[in-house]
């Protein structure tokens, strides 16, 4: 049966001298090791060798396993999402910015980091719920509220009618998701996977421009 216990160091004193070229190599072995173990199944041990640094060095940096595993999430939705939510800060019709933001969240969600958080969320979130929050806190729930905001900006300048901005975000989304990244996210082959990834982007926007807008602008 599963602990939820953390995988926590004894105390030690933090290292304040240490560079950040060896926090990043300790993520990049934590990376390894989660993509080949998932969370429960990864000790600190052994991410410690991946790294090449001590059990010791490992503590200095992250106090337990958990603490860890959120720094990597942190790292992976800081690198990744600027450029996936750059799309509402440019000028544009929104059917432009639609097709925009759709194309990056689909090739976003299907990148091979993205898939091995999700297939590690979904598994562990039962036994170790804290992954789940950490997760959402630093993706999802940064990528909604963004997209969100967009909406309600387009819904004030009548060119969208949305009256639950966050709710049309999580929508759209939804529809981003479409037939692609279910697939990859169970290892399923597809067939025409360009092709296929035009549809998605497409349909997401044709759908939601159908059930959102444009309004007719506002004088």
């Amino acid at each position: 049966m599963p602990s939820s216990l953390p995988d926590i160091a004894p105390p030690t004193a933090p290292c304040m001298g240490e560079s950040e070229a060896k926090r990043q190599q300790i993520l990049a072995g934590a990376k390894s090791v989660f993509a080949e173990h998932g969370y429960e199944g990864a000790s600190m041990s052994v991410i410690a060798r991946k790294a090449g640094v001590s059990k010791g060095t490992l503590y200095n940096y992250f106090t337990s396993k958990a603490d860890l595993f959120t720094a990597f999430v942190e790292q992976n939705c800081r690198e990744k999402l600027p450029e996936a939510l750059a799309y509402v800060q440019q000028d544009g019709t929104p059917q432009e910015i639609l097709t925009a933001v759709a194309r990056a969240m689909v090739r976003l969600m299907t990148l091979p980091e993205s898939l091995m958080l999700y297939r590690i969320i979904v598994s562990e979130a039962p036994h170790f719920p804290q992954l789940a929050v950490s997760f959402w806190e630093h993706g999802p729930r940064i990528v909604i509220g963004t997209f969100a905001n967009w909406i309600r900006e387009q819904t004030q300048r009548g060119m969208l009618a949305a009256e639950d901005p966050e709710f049309a975000a999580e929508q759209f989304f939804a529809l981003c998701q479409t037939r692609i990244a279910h697939r990859k996210r169970f290892n399923m082959a597809l067939e025409n996977e360009a092709a296929t990834e035009e549809k998605v982007i497409h349909n997401a926007v044709r759908v939601f421009l159908a059930a959102y807008g444009p309004a007719t602008p506002r004088a």
